[in-house]
């Protein structure tokens, strides 16, 4: 025995995931991300191109209104899709955080659109959608990071408790479950 160790036998540590587990675990995230951010890029250019062909307003300022729209539609979708599994209890810092690094995500995104419309006069239909699209992709690696490390956060892994009770904790599990 350890000094200072209360009598108990030392429990051996929670078993760690093999890489293959962690590996397959962030694919099956990153599919389910893939999954919404799909439906959200199909929603972001469907109002950008409605907007676009049905009001007058500028390029940029249409995209800035889809991307809101997407960013709504993309919140759901993480939060009830995605990461239903992960922590629930904070949902005003999870919201705050989401809104945040969204807003964050919009500015990359329609700062891809803004340099070509205005720093190179790129403003076609067809480039506008092509540097719409090119900002989505760019935005959308940040937002994957940022909202798997800071908004969604992943729950602590259980960690077993050894029983209060030294001679309880000695027996073994079928003893203990008469108990």
């Amino acid at each position: 025995m350890e000094r200072g160790s209360p009598g108990l036998p030392a429990e051996p540590p929670a078993p760690r995931r093999t890489l293959r587990q962690r590996v397959d675990r962030l694919w099956r995230e990153a599919a389910k991300f893939g999954a919404v951010g799909g439906a959200g890029l199909l929603v972001n250019l469907l109002v950008f191109n409605l907007v676009r062909h049905v009001t007058d307003l500028q390029v940029v300022r249409a995209s800035v209104i889809a991307t809101v729209v997407a960013i709504v539609f993309n919140y759901v979708g993480f939060r009830y899709f995605t990461y239903r599994d992960r922590d629930k209890s904070g949902r005003t810092r999870e919201m705050g955080l989401f809104l945040l690094f969204s807003v964050a995500g919009l500015v990359i995104e329609n700062g891809v659109l803004y340099l070509a419309t205005y720093g190179f006069g790129w403003d076609s239909p067809l480039q506008s959608n092509v540097f719409k699209f090119l900002g989505i992709a760019v935005a959308t690696l940040f937002r994957f990071w940022s909202y798997r490390t800071w908004v969604f956060r992943a729950l602590p892994a259980r960690v077993a408790v050894p029983h209060p009770d030294p001679v309880v904790a000695a027996r073994p599990a079928k003893a203990r479950s008469e108990i």
